[in-house]
C-alpha cells in the first residue's frame, strides 16, 4: 500500500495545531480592529444587504466576528454575490476556522470543479484563493475563498496553520480570517461569473485589513 507522507504530515500539523496553541495560553496580542458589521455596504458599484447567520451556524463557528451579507451590482438586476468573512481574534481556545471544502457537502452543495486561481487586487500582492464549481440539483454556483491573517493570503488550509503557530510563536497572535464569495451562475458561463466575483473582491480587498488587521 502507497504511504502518502504529505498527507500524513498535513494530518500531523492539523492535529498537532490545537495542542500547540493550547499550550501557549497566557498573554495575547488582540489587535485593535473594526467590527465586520462597520464594512460598507456601498463598495463601487455594489451595494449589501446583511444576512442573518442562525443561532445554530454561530454555536458551530464558536466565538469570532462574523458577516454575512448579499451584495447585488446596482447596474444590473441578476448579478449577485454573497460575501461570508469569518474572523477568529484568537484560535487558542479551540475556535479555529472552519474549511468551506467541508461546509458547503454538508450543506447540500457538491464539487462539480475545484482548482485554484490568482487573484490580483490593487494594493496586495497576487495571492491565490481556491476555486469551486458546486452544485445542489439545478442550481450552481461558483465559489472563491482564501485564508486571510496578517496581510497575508492562502488557499492551501494547512499552509495557514502553518503560518498560525508560526505567528503565535513570533508575534503572540493567532487571529486569522477565512473569507468566502459566492455567485450564483444561472445560465451565463463560468468565465462571466468568476469575472464578477473577481470585480467584487477588487472592491472588497483593500479594505480587509481594517477588519483582519496586518
Amino acid at each position: 500500500m502507497h504511504f502518502d507522507f504529505r498527507f500524513a504530515f498535513a494530518a500531523i500539523l492539523l492535529f498537532s495545531t490545537g495542542g500547540f496553541l493550547e499550550s501557549r495560553k497566557g498573554f495575547e496580542v488582540l489587535p485593535h480592529r473594526q467590527p465586520l458589521a462597520s464594512l460598507p455596504q456601498d463598495l463601487g458599484v455594489w451595494h449589501g444587504v446583511d444576512v442573518p447567520i442562525s443561532g445554530d451556524v454561530l454555536r458551530v463557528l464558536g466565538q469570532g466576528d462574523f458577516l454575512s451579507r448579499m451584495y447585488g451590482d446596482a447596474s444590473s438586476d441578476q448579478s449577485f454575490v454573497n460575501l461570508f468573512i469569518a474572523y477568529f481574534p484568537s484560535q487558542r481556545t479551540g475556535d479555529t476556522i472552519h474549511s468551506p471544502a467541508n461546509c458547503l457537502p454538508g450543506s447540500g452543495w457538491f464539487p462539480l470543479q475545484s482548482g485554484r486561481i490568482e487573484l490580483t487586487s490593487p494594493g496586495h500582492a497576487p495571492f491565490p484563493a481556491n476555486r469551486y464549481l458546486v452544485a445542489k440539483g439545478n442550481d450552481r454556483d461558483l465559489v472563491l475563498y482564501w485564508y486571510w491573517s496578517h496581510d497575508r493570503a492562502v488557499a492551501s488550509e494547512y499552509w495557514a496553520k502553518f503560518y498560525l503557530v508560526g505567528d503565535s510563536l513570533r508575534l503572540n497572535r493567532s487571529d486569522g480570517a477565512m473569507i468566502r464569495v459566492i455567485t450564483p451562475l444561472g445560465r451565463e458561463s463560468v468565465d462571466t461569473a468568476q469575472r464578477r466575483l473577481v470585480s467584487f473582491i477588487n472592491e472588497l480587498v483593500p479594505r480587509i485589513n481594517s477588519y483582519a488587521p496586518p
